[in-house]
């Protein structure tokens, strides 16, 4: 009975370990965007929660990717549109990290339902500059902070 109640403490201190190191990822700190990458974040954040699939599929390239959590990937602006067209709700984006270098940048971030609020997901956003400047998306993965 000792043991497993020394194994049953164990286990809560090495999940309670894991709690607080997965809390403590999810909350990288902000970094700001130049104007041409926030663009990206703010116009997803509005299509999403306006629940407008055609804004939503407009951020990406013609020949863009959507590669969601426990789904197949989607390939094309049509079809991210259609697999957008039930999606949205409260979203804020943040990001963690970028870089650009000619016509080629990412994003590295964490989503939640409220900005302020304790991330509740990542994604990753890779990006490619449109002929009219524009940064367009080519890959978004994201999926959650906690196991489904």
């Amino acid at each position: 009975m000792r043991e497993a109640a020394s194994l049953f403490t164990a286990l809560c201190l090495l999940g309670g370990a894991s709690i607080a190191e997965a809390s403590e990822q999810a909350q990288q700190p902000t970094v700001d965007l130049p104007a041409s990458l926030a663009r990206v974040l703010r116009g997803y954040e509005t299509a999403w929660q306006n629940r407008d699939a055609a804004a939503l599929a407009a951020l990406f390239t013609e020949d863009g990717f959507v590669l969601s959590s426990g789904a197949p990937p989607v390939r094309g602006r049509s079809r991210i549109e259609k697999h957008y067209s039930n999606a949205g709700g409260p979203l804020a984006l943040r990001a963690f990290a970028y870089a650009s270098e000619g016509s080629l940048a990412y994003i590295i971030g964490g989503f939640a339902r409220q900005t302020g609020r304790p991330d509740i997901g990542k994604f990753t956003l890779t990006l490619r500059k449109a002929a009219d400047g524009r940064w367009l998306i080519m890959s978004d993965m994201d999926n959650g902070n906690t196991r489904p």
